[in-house]
């Protein structure tokens, strides 16, 4: 995939002829917020800019590890008290740690989004 660049056209001044001063306080808000929205005001902190495609540094989440449970639950009644297998257990574990890295997996990917918002 290209990467992608934000590209904007300048913004002419506002004419000040033939204008009422109503018109041109209009047109005047108008093109300062545009320029704010495209960063062109060389606004300190650029907490104005737009949000565009180009802004955006991530292009998928990554993929989830862990598809289905491979534990079944299969155990032994031990004295009246249910216990779980040992083989059975493993599983569990094992499925407990590939869903544990899938979700700091997605909250890394969730953070660097984040990161990308907000920079």
């Amino acid at each position: 995939m290209a990467s992608l660049r934000t590209r904007f056209a300048a913004v002419p001044n506002v004419p000040t002829a033939g204008l009422s001063s109503l018109e041109f306080a209009l047109l005047n808000a108008l093109k300062e917020n545009v320029e704010l929205l495209i960063g062109s005001r060389n606004e300190p902190d650029g907490g104005s800019r737009a949000l565009t495609k180009a802004s955006v540094g991530l292009t998928t989440v990554p993929t989830q590890n862990l598809r289905r449970v491979t534990a079944e639950g299969v155990g032994f009644t031990i004295s009246g008290v249910e216990v779980a297998s040992l083989e059975d257990f493993g599983k569990l574990v094992v499925n407990v740690q590939t869903l544990a890295n899938d979700v700091a997996a997605l909250n890394e990917t969730l953070n660097t989004l984040i990161q990308n918002l907000r920079s």
